[in-house]
């Protein structure tokens, strides 16, 4: 186990067991690598761990917070150490996108907190549907800060919006944190997904991070029960 890896152990278990206060920012990388005898540098790779796991989100000016949602949840969590998209994940097939709601509008302080945004910074608010073979396969309802992911129009849209932010923005994904839940179907879905009205969804709450640690996006897709499945990705370093 590298040097950061152990330390991001250690401050994981401090989490864990409330050893920082919630309500306060944990202390600064500097003091942190002070106190682990460790470079900045190592020590921050530390925290962008925690960071992509969800436990951690950084506040420009502010500092770095625990999340507290991550902390108490008891559900199923699926951590991946990258995010492929729809279109990556099922190279070949025919994917189509119907655009149901494109706008731009100030987040709720949940969807702020998810973002390491304040309530004052926009967003975009985009509901697509995508279809595989002509068949609908998923409901995405989709929240990316302004400031970090720009240049979204319907031609991105209706194509690949992670190509958009890897080759057109020069963006680096780099991993993910997800929630899987099952959940009643809602009118949207019955709408969209052709589902019936006592057909259960599989939906995936998803926070995806840069190479930076910063959160580009807070998702939820909804998925028919009938043509979902859970498949992890582990990756060589």
């Amino acid at each position: 186990m590298n040097k950061y890896e152990a330390i991001a152990v250690e401050v994981k278990r401090r989490i864990k067991e409330n050893f920082y206060p919630l309500d306060h920012p944990i202390p600064d990388e500097i003091s942190l690598s002070k106190e682990f005898s460790c470079s900045r540098m190592t020590m921050k790779r530390a925290l962008d761990k925690l960071v992509m796991e969800g436990l951690l989100y950084r506040k420009r000016g502010h500092g770095t917070f625990i999340v507290q949602s991550a902390l108490h949840d008891s559900r199923v969590n699926v951590l991946t150490n990258e995010i492929l998209g729809l279109s990556k994940l099922l190279d070949g097939e025919k994917i189509e996108s119907k655009i149901i709601k494109f706008e731009v509008h100030f987040p709720s302080e949940e969807v702020a907190a998810h973002l390491a945004i304040d309530v004052k910074t926009p967003v975009y608010y985009l509901i697509r549907l995508r279809s595989v073979k002509n068949e609908p396969y998923v409901l995405e309802i989709t929240y990316m800060p302004t400031t970090v992911i720009t240049g979204l129009n319907d031609e991105v849209l209706y194509g690949s919006v992670y190509e958009h932010i890897t080759k057109t923005l020069g963006l680096t994904i780099a991993g993910s944190h997800r929630k899987i839940r099952a959940c009643k179907s809602t009118e949207l879905d019955h709408e969209h997904l052709e589902c019936e009205l006592n057909d259960p969804i599989l939906e995936v709450e998803h926070v995806g991070y840069l190479n930076n640690g910063v959160p580009f996006e807070y998702s939820f897709s909804r998925h028919r029960y009938d043509k979902f499945e859970v498949t992890t990705v582990n990756l060589k370093r």
